[in-house]
């Protein structure tokens, strides 16, 4: 009696881990189709990451990075919505052309209503997205690869500065309160 009663708890966790995971992929694949979600980034990895470790080595506390930034305690993030873009991220690696302006606004900051934004669905179940605004002050390319699960990588390049890739994972967004 007792293995039965073990096989039935067995049974029920597994089945609802099943259901957990079949609820992840039935949210990505609806947020990916109303273009309405938030890329969370976890870790950025600089395209020359020698240099980024050279730098990093001078500093107190490094320990080797490999090349990938944890980024797990910040709030960077690229928002998409049918008809707006707005990235937060920051940007680690070599600029060709330096931002002129403000010191404090460095990263690949900007919020964008005109863009192109193409979706395919890959083999696998996935999805493989291209966004490309267009009334933003560098020429980006933003090319996210997301997994039924929602885990996603997020490379972007630039004329002006050296490719860069985020990993993390594709969320809904969070309602805003409002204030009453």
């Amino acid at each position: 009696m007792e293995t039965f009663k073990n096989f039935l708890i067995l049974a029920l966790l597994f089945s609802g881990l099943q259901l957990k995971a079949q609820t992840k992929q039935e949210t990505t694949a609806k947020i990916i189709d109303a273009k309405n979600y938030v890329f969370a980034a976890a870790s950025a990895s600089p395209l020359n990451s020698s240099d980024i470790n050279n730098i990093m080595s001078k500093m107190p506390g490094f320990t080797g990075g490999g090349g990938t930034i944890n980024l797990n305690s910040s709030n960077y993030d690229l928002s998409v919505t049918p008809d707006s873009l707005v990235s937060y991220l920051p940007y680690y690696g070599r600029s060709f052309t330096p931002k002129i302006g403000d010191p404090n606004d460095s990263g690949i900051k900007f919020k964008s209503k005109d863009f192109t934004y193409k979706s395919t669905k890959t083999k696998k179940g996935g999805w493989l997205i291209q966004m490309n605004p267009k009334d933003v002050r560098d020429n980006y390319n933003l090319t996210l690869s997301v997994t039924k699960g929602g885990s996603a990588s997020l490379t972007i390049t630039s004329n002006s500065q050296q490719s860069i890739t985020f990993d993390g994972n594709i969320n809904e967004p969070k309602l805003k309160k409002e204030n009453k």
